[in-house]
């Protein structure tokens, strides 16, 4: 029997690298976004490698999909964290008077 390509491995492995490069490049806790609906295809997709793991291939690519998926989420809630912290020192400098001498 000839194996078909799984479906949703390579949607995974696509949002898994577009929320690695959103987080490091531009858009920070946005790309956690993309991070979910990767997390979200790689699980249809390894449901459907594990009801009939002879039938498809590609499975590395939801693997690899997913791993990047995770190293993304983690990747924005670092930025998250850090947008946080540098409005809140803002926002603290404003409020006890830290620009009146500039």
């Amino acid at each position: 029997m000839e194996q078909q390509p799984l479906p949703g491995a390579s949607n995974t492995l696509t949002m898994g690298i577009i929320s690695v490069v959103g987080a490091l490049v531009c858009c920070g806790p946005f790309a956690a976004i993309f991070s979910i609906i990767g997390l979200n295809n790689a699980k249809k997709a390894q449901r459907l490698y594990d009801e009939n793991p002879g039938a498809y291939s590609g499975y590395e690519s939801v693997k690899t999909g997913k791993i990047l998926s995770y190293i993304g989420l983690g990747l924005s809630l670092i930025m998250l964290v850090l947008l946080i912290i540098y409005f809140g020192v803002i926002i603290a400098l404003i409020t006890s008077g830290g620009f009146d001498n500039y």
